[in-house]
């Protein structure tokens, strides 16, 4: 019997703002720029890249290339994308 198997796309999962804050969450406290922006395009294209690109004024193709694990986003981007996910970054002590 041969097992079937699909790729797995958290994105698929991301469905309320308690779920993208806990995926989001997970990546910043790794503290991998390149997890934290695969994880910022992950969530981008849960609401929909061209929405994304609408509300940051971004190209769609930029922010695929930006926001994934090979992606190196400048803090410009990531600002505008965390404002248009209606996020705030915000720093604390470790």
């Amino acid at each position: 019997m041969t097992v079937e198997t699909r790729p797995f796309d958290p994105a698929a999962y991301l469905d309320s703002p308690e779920a993208i804050a806990a995926y989001l969450e997970g990546a910043f406290n790794d503290g991998d720029a390149a997890e934290i922006a695969d994880a910022l395009g992950v969530v981008a294209r849960a609401r929909g890249m061209s929405a994304m690109a609408t509300e940051t004024g971004l190209p769609r193709q930029t922010l695929y290339k930006a926001l994934s694990g090979e992606g190196n986003p400048s803090f410009a981007t990531v600002l505008k994308v965390a404002k248009a996910l209606n996020l705030k970054l915000t720093l604390q002590a470790a």
